[in-house]
């Protein structure tokens, strides 16, 4: 062979060997993830959290029949603002408790239930993403919530809602959203205590599964079947704490964002208390927690940045804060879409229904035998026949003046949609479950300079406690029998029960029947279960009576057969020593209400 030949296939063996590397280089490049050739993309996104609205729609109060701070109508001013900057990449998202609250809500669930619910109206209206039941929705009953449940045009999630018939969540487990390519899932859950609270007729064929257990199954699933970018809980669910039994907390927020991993963003309500919060769970992964309190007063506000190579997220960064919107404008639009509800409901609470002699005051119930509750209490024992009643002041600091009085002062009168039981209870059940209400309510005095309410500065924000260390709306007090409360005492050991109020010894084997309401008797406030030490198994076999309307609807019609009252208190209890607890009393009082 020549050297010109040896030359030829030298040099085709070497574009060969070239053609080959080549080919490699190609494979190997067709190979690499997607990814690694494409270019960065940054997406962001605002979520809006409204949460605990109770009927808040409209900047007017229409119990005390003035203008209102907060409300959706400047809830939509504060959203339609951002959606100019962020278009379809925000979310708005509602948490529940909606249906019940002020008279807008009372008016469309049982006094017009045929028209179209106003709650899911401005739902609608205001184009809202999802939302999620509170446990005070589940208290309208199943003709109310299922049809409004219809009426909401967006999904409505509860995870932990399950129909006892299917063993399936009773509405949306969660929904999928998608916005320039980054996939989010909303999970939402509801506090499983309803069955403390709430007759079973109100949530017949339903239970509710524990919040920890049932978020971990439902993380799995969304990741298996959705595979999201971000995962955002929507929890009617306080922080932490509230009712605690073997099978679920009340109040379970918190330890979801700790124990179950894979949540970005939660947020929440249902113990109505601002809070803004990161925690880091027990993967070490960060979790902002948002809760905006009550009465649409304020927002949960959180931004996501995303930043995306192909399909695969290289970055992520959640913030978030709780947004005052109080200040902002009311929007015209909103307010004139829905005149004609306001106007239908104006004219409802505007009815004059009887005449009261005098002003009542929730605020003298802290402090002793009151107007307030005594008009409640008789009112009670008057309805039932009952024996005793039991009975707590459900809103802080109100009042009814004196003159007339019209329908909307009832929501003053009695804030919740409970009913009246009449239930049995021995006497010395009825002095502890008293005893576990003042041990909730005052101190135990050392000496005359001390405090006379168990207070807690950290409290004074919190919409259900008010300064108070424990919850306002537990601090029942009884009618039917006369009883000292002696603030030097131990706990336990503070009610000394003297005798019924008509005279007669109060006998603590004796069975009797006491009146109180639904929520009480349920096991709410844990009086019954905890104080009087009724196993909670048992509270349903101890009523005797349940009435088929809720509690107002009662004391409505009493002011409307007398015509005029004049309430005043019963004076069966008091403080004592009162040479300690007379000026002890002026000083709180000043101290939580001013002069």
């Amino acid at each position: 062979m020549g050297k010109y030949e040896i030359k030829c296939l030298s040099l085709q063996r070497i574009k060969q060997q070239y053609m080959k590397k080549m080919l490699l280089a190609g494979l190997l490049l067709a190979c690499l993830p997607f990814t690694a050739m494409a270019k960065s993309k940054n997406i962001k996104l605002r979520i809006i959290q409204t949460s605990d609205v109770h009927g808040c729609l409209f900047p007017y109060d229409f119990i005390e029949r003035k203008a209102k701070n907060g409300s959706m109508a400047r809830v939509i001013t504060y959203v339609d603002s951002l959606r100019q900057s962020y278009g379809n990449n925000l979310l708005l998202f509602d948490n529940g408790d909606i249906l019940q609250g002020q008279p807008t809500c009372y008016y469309c669930n049982f006094v017009k239930p045929e028209m179209e619910n106003v709650a899911a109206k401005v739902i609608n209206y205001m184009k809202y993403d999802a939302q999620t039941i509170g446990n005070h929705d589940i208290e309208t009953g199943h003709a109310v919530y299922d049809k409004w449940i219809g009426e909401v045009k967006c999904p409505m999630l509860g995870a932990n809602i399950v129909d006892a018939k299917t063993g399936q969540p009773y509405v949306k487990p969660y929904a999928v959203f998608e916005r320039q390519g980054v996939k989010i899932a909303v999970i939402g859950l509801l506090t499983p205590a309803i069955p403390n609270w709430l007759n079973e007729g109100l949530w017949e064929g339903l239970h509710f599964e524990e919040m920890v257990s049932c978020a971990k199954k439902w993380v799995n699933t969304v990741k298996e079947k959705e595979n999201p970018d971000i995962i955002i809980g929507l929890f009617h669910s306080g922080k932490e704490g509230g009712i605690v039994t073997d099978d679920y907390e009340e109040d379970a927020s918190l330890r979801v964002a700790k124990e179950v991993d894979g949540f970005d963003l939660i947020l929440y309500g249902h113990d109505h208390t601002r809070h803004a919060e990161v925690i880091t769970n027990n993967a070490g992964n960060k979790v902002v927690c948002l809760d905006p309190s009550c009465n649409a007063l304020m927002v949960s506000d959180a931004q996501i940045e995303i930043t995306k190579k192909g399909r695969r997220v290289v970055e992520k960064k959640v913030t978030g804060d709780i947004v005052n919107i109080c200040g902002r404008d009311i929007d015209n639009r909103y307010m004139a879409h829905f005149q004609a509800d306001i106007d239908s409901i104006n004219a409802y609470v505007n009815r004059k229904i009887g005449t009261f002699k005098s002003t009542i005051y929730t605020r003298d119930s802290y402090f002793g035998s009151s107007a307030f509750c005594d008009f409640i209490h008789n009112l009670q024992l008057k309805i039932t026949g009952a024996d005793i009643s039991l009975n707590a002041p459900l809103t802080f600091d109100t009042r009814i003046e004196a003159g007339d009085v019209h329908v909307s002062d009832m929501f003053n009168l009695y804030k919740y949609e409970n009913q009246v039981y009449v239930m049995l209870f021995t006497g010395e059940e009825i002095r502890k479950a008293l005893e576990m209400s003042y041990d909730q309510w005052v101190n135990t005095m050392k000496s005359p300079d001390d405090h006379i309410m168990l207070m807690n500065d950290d409290a004074r924000e919190d919409k259900q406690r008010f300064g108070f260390k424990n919850l306002a709306f537990n601090f029942d007090s009884a009618a039917g029998i006369d009883y000292e409360v002696d603030v030097t005492k131990p706990d336990g050991q503070k009610v000394r029960i003297l005798r019924m109020s008509n005279g007669e010894p109060f006998d603590p084997n004796k069975t009797y029947k006491v009146a109180l309401n639904s929520y009480r008797g349920n096991g709410g406030g844990e009086l019954l279960t905890k104080g009087a030490g009724i196993p909670q198994e048992q509270l349903k076999s101890r009523i005797i009576y349940e009435s088929e309307r809720d509690q107002r609807f009662y004391l409505m019609k009493e002011i409307e057969k007398a015509g005029v009252m004049d309430p005043k208190p019963n004076n069966n209890w008091r403080f004592v020593p009162e040479e300690w607890t007379v000026p002890a009393i002026e000083r709180d009082r000043r101290l939580i209400f001013g002069n």
